[in-house]
């Protein structure tokens, strides 16, 4: 695993900073080899806490082209400090303090959170732990994705997709969930290795994990069509594989985006409108709002 010596620490508002930890880790070139958005007190409510951000990377970033990039993403972050650091293993120094997040019917946590698991027996824990993949539980995006499932409550599916996995977490919560059949992908190898690792940690079965773009793989088109599809990526991404996902859709099948801003929902939508899908609904975020789409 590699080596950062360099750390660079905003302060702000807590949706800036999730839109710049998703951009410096997907976006920005080279990306952070880890990021973590936390509060400065952890006794405080979400709500009223002060929050900071804190990327590390291997050679010292471009500071002025780093903040017109996330500028022009729209990441309304100014105050910044700079500093070299020990070199440790800050992946995991960097996403160990995360804590315990509840979305929906699930709880998700670290290894070294198992004795703060609450006390409600109705919720199915995930473990997720540090890794290089996307996909904590603690971004907007993917917890997101697990709050709508309890809002549309959709049948129990026969064939479930998981398209961009990340670290697995909605894999592994529709495997707890409905223990149906899942294939999770993802186009970077390490992430289907993080991934499956993620899947023996919670013991769960009937996941298949597979390395490829989109819908470019044999295996994808061989097990279509899908009743429900998670797809949480990037905006642009997601309109290209609008045809694709109706073409892997069976009729009536659920469709969950996310990853797109609030402000590109519309285009997301039009692109899924004209490939055969309708908004079911919405969960409403100030920057990261989740679409549940139904194929027509």
């Amino acid at each position: 695993m590699s080596k950062v010596t360099w750390k660079i620490v905003w302060q702000g508002e807590r949706d800036a900073l999730n839109l710049a930890e998703t951009l410096l880790s997907e976006v920005w070139f080279p990306p952070t080899d880890a990021a973590s958005l936390m509060k400065d007190d952890a006794a405080k409510e979400e709500s009223v806490a002060d929050w900071r951000l804190e990327a590390y990377f291997q050679e010292k970033p471009d500071l002025q082209a780093l903040d017109q990039f996330l500028n022009e993403h729209g990441a309304d972050v100014k105050e910044r400090m700079l500093e070299e650091v020990p070199d440790i293993d800050w992946v995991a120094h960097a996403l160990e303090g995360l804590g315990i997040v509840e979305a929906g019917d699930f709880v998700l946590y670290g290894i070294h959170d198992q004795d703060r698991l609450p006390k409600d027996q109705e919720l199915i824990p995930i473990r997720i732990d540090a890794n290089l993949a996307f996909g904590t539980g603690h971004h907007p995006t993917t917890a997101g994705c697990l709050e709508i499932l309890k809002k549309i409550q959709p049948e129990r599916p026969k064939n479930l997709l998981d398209v961009g996995t990340g670290s697995a977490v909605l894999a592994i919560a529709a495997a707890k969930l409905w223990q149906c059949p899942v294939l999770a992908t993802d186009i970077d190898e390490d992430s289907v290795h993080i991934a499956a690792n993620n899947g023996q940690y919670n013991d769960v079965t009937g996941i298949d994990f597979l390395c490829a773009a989109g819908f470019d793989h044999a295996d994808i088109s061989a097990r279509a069509p899908y009743d429900f599809i998670f797809a949480n990526i990037l905006a642009g991404p997601l309109k290209e594989l609008a045809p694709d996902m109706a073409a892997h859709a069976a009729p009536g099948a659920t469709v969950i985006l996310a990853g797109l801003l609030a402000d590109q929902e519309t285009g997301v939508l039009e692109a899924y409108s004209q490939a055969g899908f309708s908004l079911i609904h919405r969960l409403d975020h100030q920057t990261w709002p989740v679409l549940a789409l139904e194929k027509n």
